[in-house]
C-alpha cells in the first residue's frame, strides 16, 4: 500500500511542477497584448485625427527644443 501511494505522490507531484503549459499562456498573452497595442497605434495614425493631431504636437515640440 505504501508503495502505492508514493507512486501516486510522484505522479501528482509531477503534475503539478510542470509549469510548460503555464509558460506557453504567458507568451501567447504578451503576443496579444503587443498585437492590440500595435493594432491600436496603427488605426490612431491611420485616420488622421488623434494620429495626425500627435505629429503636430510632437513635431512642435522638436521645433521648440531644436
Amino acid at each position: 500500500m505504501k508503495k502505492m501511494l508514493t507512486k501516486w505522490y510522484v505522479k501528482v507531484d509531477g503534475m503539478i511542477r510542470n509549469e510548460r503549459g503555464s509558460q506557453s499562456l504567458e507568451w501567447l498573452g504578451i503576443a496579444a497584448i503587443i498585437v492590440i497595442i500595435t493594432g491600436a497605434i496603427s488605426t490612431a495614425f491611420q485616420g488622421g485625427g488623434l494620429g495626425s493631431t500627435f505629429l503636430t504636437k510632437f513635431k512642435d515640440l522638436l521645433d521648440k527644443i531644436v
